[in-house]
């Protein structure tokens, strides 16, 4: 059953559609100031993120449960990843909580979605004994031996593994098992900032490169940004000059690159 949306939803829709999205300076403010105690300050960092959770949380409306409660979900996520967001780091906390949010509505669908509808069907009983003995993560594999169509059992895997394993789960008096999970891996969070970070950095590249001449941009592309770099030689062949003065062009063009990335960084900062 598709989630659908209710009164309520649709007032506190109406509520938040004036808010506005915070400029970088003025959230790192905010965010300094709620980790020093000014409560004010976490209301409007917090106030500013939650349309996004409700663009977040449309992505699950067809999950069957009602669309009040996921967004009410996410926003418990954003205030998770708000309490955890630190100033420092050179991330939104848009992009910082994205993971959060998506992990708090995942895990009430997969609740609400198991506790109610699971195994209801043929298929579905199936997929789950099939799941249980071979631990499939193959949509068209389990598809094929349960007799739904492919779509559904990419769907459906998720729930599936929900129901096997609980991170939540204590066993023998110990600590829940994701209090237990210990890796030196990077944490979804970090990873999601570094890929803003690889996004800023090829915008940057891009407005850097548009300040050059055609064929300085033609140079740095062959000789700084090419896997297999071309020679001195094999440029001015192509160019009608020496190697000498594509080596001059390429030194030229480098400094322009460093100016231009330092002023933008320094507007960014």
């Amino acid at each position: 059953m598709m989630a659908t949306e209710g009164h309520s939803l649709r007032l506190y829709r109406n509520s938040v559609a004036d808010v506005r999205t915070l400029d970088r300076e003025t959230e790192r403010e905010l965010a300094r100031r709620w980790r020093e105690g000014d409560r004010r300050a976490g209301e409007r960092l917090v106030v500013a993120c939650l349309p996004f959770v409700i663009a977040i949380a449309l992505e699950y409306r067809r999950w069957g449960a009602p669309l009040e409660d996921i967004v009410q979900q996410g926003n418990l996520g954003l205030l998770r990843a708000a309490t955890k967001f630190d100033p420092a780091r050179d991330c939104r906390l848009a992009t910082y909580a994205a993971y959060w949010i998506r992990a708090e509505i995942r895990d009430y669908v997969v609740r609400t979605y198991r506790v109610v509808r699971l195994g209801t069907t043929k298929a579905e009983r199936r997929a789950l004994r099939a799941y249980r003995k071979t631990r499939e993560s193959d949509p068209a594999t389990l598809a094929a031996v349960s007799g739904m169509t492919p779509e559904k059992a990419a769907w459906l895997l998720p729930l599936l593994a929900g129901r096997e394993t609980s991170l939540d789960a204590r066993v023998d008096d110990q600590s829940a098992l994701f209090d237990r999970l210990v890796g030196s891996a990077s944490t979804p969070e970090e990873d999601a900032c570094a890929e803003e970070h690889r996004g800023q950095a090829r915008v940057a590249v891009g407005e850097a490169l548009s300040d050059l001449t055609e064929r300085e941009r033609m140079i740095v592309r062959e000789r700084l940004m090419a896997d297999e770099p071309r020679t001195l030689q094999d440029l001015g062949v192509e160019l009608g000059v020496s190697k000498e003065r594509v080596r001059q062009i390429e030194a030229r063009a480098r400094g322009k690159l460093r100016a231009k990335l330092g002023e933008l960084r320094s507007e960014a900062a």
